[in-house]
C-alpha cells in the first residue's frame, strides 16, 4: 500500500511539473510583452516631427516666445469655456498646458496617453513655467509616464528639474497646520478659510524639513478617493503619495493618491 502511495505521489508530482514550466513560461512572456510594450512607448515618445523642440528646446525657450511641443496628457485639471488644462509628459519632461483652446468635444478625447501637438506661448506664474494661449491637434501615438520617486529630492536644487512630472514620495510625515490656533491634520484652502469642496492643502515633513502639499479640487474632487483620504489624515501619520510637481513660490505638489507608508 506504502508503496502504491509513493508511485501515485511520484506519477502526480511528475504530472504536475509541465504545469510548472508552463506557468513559468506564461510569466516570462507576460514579462517580455511588458517590457515590449515599454519599449514601444519609449520609442514613441521619442520622436519629434518637423518643427517640433525637444524637451531642452522647450526649456532653454525664452519666456514669453512661441513654442511647439508634442507630448502625452496624463491628467486633466479643467475645462471651463473651451478652454482646457492639462497636465502633459514625454520621457524627457513634463509640460502644464494652461487654458488651452478645446472643445468639450475634444477634451472629452483626452484620455491619459493621448498624444497631443501644442503650440503656445512659454510664460511663467509664481515660478510654474507652463504653456499658455496654446492650440493642440491630436495625433497617432500613446505614453503614460510612472511616477519617478524624487523623496530624496526634496529640499534640493535638482527637484526643479522634474517640474510638472508625475512623481512619488515615500514614508512622508503629516504635520500640523494651524486653523484658529488649533492643530489641525489640512486645511480648506491655504489659509483655512474654504469648506469642502475647496482644494485642500497639508503639511508633510521628510528629514526634518516640513513641506505643504495640495489636493488641487479640480483635478480632484471632493468625491474623489484622495479628497477623503487627507480629509481622514491624521498628525503623524506615515504616507506615501504620488502627484505632478507643480510650482507655486517653490515646490506645490498636486497629490493625486496619498497611502499609508508602506
Amino acid at each position: 500500500m506504502k508503496k502504491r502511495i509513493a508511485v501515485l505521489l511520484a506519477l502526480s508530482l511528475t504530472a504536475a511539473l509541465p504545469c510548472t514550466v508552463m506557468a513559468e513560461d506564461t510569466a516570462e512572456e507576460a514579462t517580455e510583452a511588458q517590457e515590449t510594450d515599454a519599449d514601444a512607448q519609449d520609442e514613441a515618445a521619442e520622436e519629434k516631427s518637423e518643427g517640433v523642440m525637444t524637451y531642452q528646446e522647450y526649456m532653454d525657450a525664452d519666456l514669453d516666445s512661441e513654442v511647439t511641443v508634442e507630448t502625452y496628457v496624463q491628467a486633466k485639471q479643467s475645462w471651463w469655456e473651451d478652454k482646457a488644462t492639462v497636465y502633459t509628459q514625454d520621457k524627457d519632461g513634463a509640460y502644464f498646458v494652461y487654458n488651452m483652446a478645446c472643445s468639450e468635444e475634444d477634451y472629452d478625447k483626452l484620455v491619459p496617453g493621448t498624444k497631443i501637438k501644442v503650440t503656445g506661448y512659454k510664460a511663467e506664474w509664481s515660478g510654474e513655467v507652463e504653456i499658455t494661449d496654446a492650440t493642440f491637434e491630436i495625433e497617432d501615438g500613446e505614453y503614460v509616464a510612472e511616477a519617478l520617486d524624487v523623496t530624496d529630492l526634496l529640499g534640493k536644487d535638482e527637484l526643479i528639474d522634474h517640474q510638472n512630472e508625475y512623481v512619488s514620495f515615500k514614508g512622508m510625515t503629516v504635520e500640523a497646520s494651524q486653523l484658529d490656533g488649533e492643530d489641525v491634520a489640512f486645511l480648506y484652502n491655504y489659509d483655512g478659510s474654504g469648506s469642502q469642496g475647496d482644494d485642500l492643502y497639508f503639511n508633510v515633513s521628510y528629514n526634518g524639513e516640513t513641506y505643504t502639499f495640495t489636493v488641487e479640487s479640480y483635478l480632484c474632487d471632493k468625491d474623489s478617493d484622495v479628497y477623503k483620504a487627507v480629509e481622514g489624515l491624521k498628525i503623524g501619520d506615515k504616507i506615501d503619495m504620488e502627484g505632478f510637481l507643480y510650482w507655486y513660490e517653490g515646490v506645490n505638489p498636486h497629490i493625486i493618491s496619498v497611502t499609508p507608508a508602506e
